[in-house]
């Protein structure tokens, strides 16, 4: 049998970045050993890594590399190092640039209530249990890419800052339209996030959808202002399937949702453009607070390989393979720091790494 080759960016950037980019390099080296796939990596900067290194969150360089590769496997950027740097310079604006470089215009984070860890979410075991939510947000438009933006001086030397949140009829469209193909292969109900009763951008927004839900008369969809939307992922979570929003509300909603699983640091995320390289990483942050502590929950970054291995490398069986490691390892009862309860084996990112190669080299059912 031929071995299928593969090119891999991996960008580990800052803080935990690291430690649980090594972890899930050794897990996607071992499915590939089993399944015959041969996976060449190449290593970028990006981030404050890339600042401390080159002055610039994005190096042209790291730009190129990635579209070069079949995948981006990126861990995390950012933390208070960089805090006191002017906005365009600082970690995240290298991850906005990827997004935009690359032509990501959508982000999948789903949120899924995982049985061994329902206690470890802070709501109550009936509300949570069986919650699985797919949030659709829109990476490259809205208010973190609109213009104008900066702070100006007003005529009376006072500052001002401004952001623009802007739509065009064709970026809400796209979006729309993975949704709603989201949804299809999902539950079949679509909740659209907007703001229409205030913002016009929304107005728009909210237009473009429905005209959109004719060509999907399968699709059972619905409304919500994002206030409403946040209240409601905490009150009664399970009534959502999927959910499609802007940048800014889908920034924050689908942290909430990930909060409900117990663990920002048990989600992975896709985002994926028209054509290209898609970038796979977790949705949790750099945790610099525990950097280079061991203590670091590498499960997202083990997932997101898995919709790497998924969405972009079309090898379902190599995910599928990953998602039960993780089950088992669960099952087995070991948890990091984030997630630890009680009769548990708590365990740092590197013997969590350990348990989940063990647990991938057993038979599978």
């Amino acid at each position: 049998m031929t071995q299928q080759q593969y090119r891999i960016t991996l960008l580990p950037g800052d803080g935990i970045g690291p430690e649980i980019m090594a972890v899930a390099v050794d897990v996607l080296k071992l499915v590939g050993q089993q399944l015959n796939l041969n996976f060449e990596f190449q290593t970028a900067l990006v981030g404050g890594a890339a600042i401390d290194a080159t002055g610039e969150p994005l190096p042209a360089a790291t730009l190129e590399t990635c579209r070069q590769s079949d995948a981006v496997l990126l861990a995390a950027i950012g933390g208070w190092k960089w805090d006191s740097l002017p906005s365009h310079q600082r970690p995240e604006r290298g991850l906005l640039g990827l997004r935009s470089g690359l032509g990501l215009f959508a982000n999948l984070r789903p949120a899924k209530i995982l049985p061994q860890l329902i206690d470890a979410s802070t709501l109550k075991r009936e509300v949570v249990e069986g919650v699985d939510i797919m949030v659709v947000r829109e990476l490259t438009g809205g208010i973190y890419f609109g213009q104008p933006k900066g702070i100006f001086a007003t005529e009376t030397g006072e500052k001002r800052g401004v952001n623009t949140m802007a739509y065009t009829e064709s970026e809400i469209d796209r979006i729309g339209r993975v949704a709603f193909e989201t949804a299809r292969k999902r539950g079949g109900k679509l909740c659209s996030v907007d703001k229409a009763n205030v913002l016009e951008v929304s107005q728009l927004w909210r237009d473009r959808i429905i005209q959109l839900a004719s060509e999907y008369q399968d699709i059972e969809l619905t409304h919500l202002y994002v206030d409403n939307a946040a209240m409601q992922l905490v009150r009664a979570p399970k009534q959502f399937d999927t959910i499609v929003t802007g940048n800014l509300f889908g920034d924050i909603l689908s942290d909430a949702a990930a909060m409900l699983t117990g663990s920002i640091g048990m989600l992975p995320s896709a985002s994926l453009g028209a054509n290209g390289p898609g970038v796979f990483e977790p949705v949790h942050g750099s945790a610099p607070d525990i950097a280079g502590q061991d203590k670091a929950n590498p499960i997202a970054q083990v997932l997101s390989v898995a919709m790497m291995l998924r969405y972009a490398l079309d090898k379902p069986e190599a995910a599928d393979r990953i998602e039960r490691a993780v089950l088992q390892v669960l099952d087995n009862g070991y948890r990091t720091g984030d997630i630890m309860s009680n009769g548990m084996t708590l365990v740092g990112c590197r013997a969590m790494g350990d348990a989940l190669l063990q647990a991938l080299e057993k038979p599978q059912s």
